[in-house]
C-alpha cells in the first residue's frame, strides 16, 4: 500500500514538470512572434500621381443659364374665301421659301365673278361714251338756243352718273381680283409648314379652321430668365456694346449656334426676382426647333491674371472645395481654396494657391493629407 502511494506521487510529480517545460515553450515562441511583430516594416508606398502647373492667363466670364427656344414668327394658315381646297403644293414638315404656293382653293367661282365685273366695266363704258357725245351735242344746241337748259342739264346729269357707275364697276374688278388671288394661299415669309388640318375636298370658310401652321425658324429667339443680381452685370456690359451669345444643346461642350442678346423686360418678376430676356439667334441649319431646351451663354468681361487649374483636381470635403499641391518632400498639401469662372476644363481658383505651383489632378480618392507621392507632370 505504501509503495503504491510513492508511485503515484512520482507520476503527479513528472506530469506538472512536463506541463511546466510545454508552457514555458509557448511563451517564447509567444514573445518571439511579438518581437517579430514590432520589427519595423519595408519604406512607405509613394502613390504615382499626375500633377499639372499652376498658370496665371486672362479669361473671360461667362453667365450662364438654361433657356427655351422660341419662333419670331408663328401663324395658323387660314382662308380668306370660302371653297373647296383644290390641291396642297407641298408636302407636310416642308421648308418653304417667302411666296411659295402652299394651298389652292377651287377658283372657278371667284373667276367668273371676275369676268362679270369686267363685263360690267365694258357696258358702263360705252353707257359713259354715249352720254359724254350726247352732252357734247346739248351744249351746242345750248349755245345756238335750241335746247333747253333743264334739258342740257339732264344730259349733264347723265354723264356724271355714268362716270359713277364706272368707277364702282372697276373697284368691283379689283375685288374680284382680290378674291380670286385669295384662293392661292402662299407662304407669307420662309419657314417651316406643320401637318395639314385641311385634306383636298375639303370645304373651308372664311376665318375657320387653320389649313395649317407656318413657323419662322431663322433667325429664331432664345428666351432665359437672369436674376436682378446678374441683370446689373448684364446692364453693365450692355452699355458698353453689343453682348454675344453663345447657344449649346444638350451634350454640346462647344456652340454651334451664335447670336446677340436683344431684349430685356422693363419689369422684374417679385415672386422670382428674375426678368425675361430674349437673345437672337442664327440658324442657319434649322437644327433649332421652337420650344426646345438649351443652354446660352454670354461672355460678360475678361478676368485678368487668372490662377487656373484642372477641375479634375477639386476635391470637395465638408469644409468645402480643396486641391492637394505638391509640397516639401513630395508630399501631398492639402489646400482649400476659393473657385472663380470656368474656362472650359479649367477653373479659376481665387485663393488657396499661387502661381508656379503644381498641383495633383488625379488619383484625390488614393491620397491624403501628408501621402508620399511620385509626382508626373502632364
Amino acid at each position: 500500500m505504501r509503495s503504491w502511494k510513492i508511485a503515484f506521487a512520482v507520476t503527479a510529480v513528472a506530469v506538472i514538470i512536463v506541463i511546466a517545460f510545454a508552457v514555458l515553450r509557448r511563451g517564447d515562441s509567444l514573445i518571439g512572434s511579438m518581437a517579430g511583430a514590432a520589427t519595423p516594416g519595408p519604406a512607405s508606398f509613394a502613390m504615382p500621381v499626375p500633377v499639372t502647373k499652376i498658370v496665371k492667363r486672362d479669361i473671360p466670364v461667362y453667365l450662364d443659364y438654361s433657356a427655351r427656344t422660341e419662333s419670331i414668327r408663328n401663324i395658323a394658315l387660314q382662308a380668306k374665301v370660302p371653297g373647296y381646297i383644290r390641291q396642297q403644293h407641298v408636302p407636310d414638315g416642308t421648308d418653304v421659301r417667302e411666296g411659295d404656293l402652299l394651298y389652292t382653293i377651287d377658283p372657278r367661282d371667284f373667276q367668273a365673278a371676275l369676268d362679270q365685273a369686267k363685263a360690267q366695266v365694258q357696258r358702263d363704258t360705252a353707257a359713259l361714251d354715249y352720254a359724254h357725245s350726247n352732252l357734247d351735242r346739248g351744249s351746242t344746241l345750248a349755245k345756238s338756243g335750241y335746247l333747253a337748259k333743264d334739258s342740257f342739264d339732264q344730259r349733264a346729269s347723265t354723264a356724271g352718273q355714268a362716270e359713277a357707275a364706272l368707277a364702282m364697276d372697276q373697284a368691283a374688278v379689283r375685288t374680284a381680283e382680290l378674291n380670286l388671288s385669295y384662293t392661292e394661299i402662299r407662304a407669307p415669309f420662309a419657314g417651316r409648314l406643320g401637318r395639314n388640318q385641311a385634306p383636298v375636298g375639303a370645304l373651308i370658310s372664311v376665318a375657320g379652321a387653320a389649313l395649317n401652321t407656318l413657323v419662322q425658324l431663322d433667325p429664331i429667339y432664345v428666351t432665359f430668365n437672369p436674376s436682378e443680381t446678374d441683370l446689373i452685370e448684364i446692364q453693365r456690359a450692355r452699355a458698353a456694346g453689343t453682348i454675344a451669345a453663345d447657344i449649346l444643346l444638350p451634350g454640346e461642350t462647344q456652340a454651334r449656334h451664335k447670336g446677340e442678346l436683344t431684349f430685356i423686360d422693363n419689369t422684374i418678376d417679385r415672386s422670382t426676382g428674375t426678368v425675361v430676356a430674349r437673345a437672337t439667334i442664327s440658324n442657319a441649319d434649322l437644327s433649332l426647333l421652337p420650344g426646345q431646351f438649351v443652354r446660352i451663354r454670354l461672355p460678360i468681361r475678361m478676368e485678368p491674371d487668372a490662377l487656373m487649374v484642372p477641375q479634375t483636381a477639386l476635391g470637395s470635403s465638408q469644409l468645402g472645395k480643396y486641391v492637394y499641391v505638391v509640397g516639401e518632400g513630395n508630399k501631398a498639401d492639402q489646400r482649400l481654396v476659393s473657385l472663380g469662372p470656368t474656362d472650359g476644363s479649367l477653373i479659376a481658383v481665387l485663393k488657396g494657391v499661387s502661381e508656379g505651383e503644381h498641383v495633383i489632378s488625379g488619383n484625390l480618392q488614393k491620397i491624403g493629407p501628408g501621402a508620399a507621392i511620385q509626382p508626373s507632370l502632364q
